[in-house]
């Protein structure tokens, strides 16, 4: 029996926004997509509050309208991701959340209480010299205990090309965390080519499960070349994404701490920061003995 897949999708209207959703659907083809749009209130725009002020008879006519076409303008913005999920031919509703907080834990808390199998966002500033920490892509990563794709925008054609057949690449080191991410890798990207990348000496790492002459994952040794460790590292896992025509590159988180909240490290962080295909970060939540 065919499982679907249960996705929460990060969703503002902007363009970058909707690639991902693209994306998503063909990596993740006939999922039931939560479009998700947080309205953190004002959210009417200064011209709009202008126009309200002069109509309002005083400072609660004022809030009560800003909520008004706030609302009104988060709703249509929510159902023109669905509109796009359902012609990418996924399950699509939308989900309209007002929050106060930041939007990154929002979305982190809604998968959580969703039970969902991964969480879509867009690399918004998280590329190259525009990286911007804090960022809501960043914040989720952070914190969601599900594994969360970041999909750069705009993807070259040959890297939109490979994602609803392409390989996949597992950042492997013999850790809890790349474990946790080669199980995500076969449970999430089911009949696909998926090769074990590990950036250290042969001897000082295992071979992953499945490995082998007859099995379905692949392992590649490769040289970290130069520069400081983990930037050299994460550099040659793209690298190796790269030469391998990657659909999305798989990470593990290194750990989380007694509040849940997941500690990135650095490797996985580089990687993020430098791919340009879609990255997986897979929490370290579903190996019983996995170190924080």
């Amino acid at each position: 029996m065919t499982v679907t897949m249960r996705v929460v999708v990060g969703y503002d209207g902007s363009p970058a926004a909707a690639a991902a959703i693209d994306a998503g659907a063909l990596l993740f083809p006939g999922a039931h997509g939560w479009i998700t749009y947080l309205w953190v209130p004002p959210f009417a725009s200064e011209q709009v509050r202008k126009r309200l002020w002069a109509q309002a008879r005083n400072i609660d006519d004022l809030i009560a309208a800003e909520d008004r076409e706030g609302e009104r303008e988060a709703r249509r913005i929510t159902a023109m991701g669905v509109t796009l999920a359902g012609a990418a031919g996924w399950d699509a509703e939308p989900l309209l959340e007002r929050t106060y907080a930041a939007e990154g834990t929002a979305i982190a808390q809604i998968a959580e209480k969703l039970d969902a199998d991964a969480v879509v966002v867009a690399a918004r500033g998280l590329g190259g010299t525009d990286a911007v920490l804090g960022s809501v892509s960043d914040m989720v990563v952070h914190y969601c205990s599900r594994p969360v794709l970041v999909v750069p925008h705009p993807l070259l054609s040959t890297e939109y090309d490979v994602l609803p057949d392409g390989p996949v690449v597992v950042g492997w080191d013999g850790s809890d965390g790349s474990y946790a991410a080669l199980e995500t890798a076969e449970r999430l990207f089911p009949g696909r080519r998926i090769t074990a990348v590990s950036v250290e000496d042969a001897a000082d790492v295992p071979a992953p499960p499945g490995s082998g002459p007859d099995g379905r994952v692949g392992h590649v040794h490769i040289g970290r070349g130069r520069g400081r460790q983990a930037r050299a590292t994460a550099n040659a896992v793209v690298a190796a994404a790269d030469d391998q025509g990657a659909a999305v590159v798989l990470v593990g988180s290194r750990g989380r701490s007694a509040v849940r909240e997941i500690v990135l490290g650095s490797v996985a962080m580089g990687v993020l920061h430098g791919s340009h295909r879609p990255v997986m970060v897979v929490p370290n939540r579903s190996r019983p003995n996995a170190q924080s």
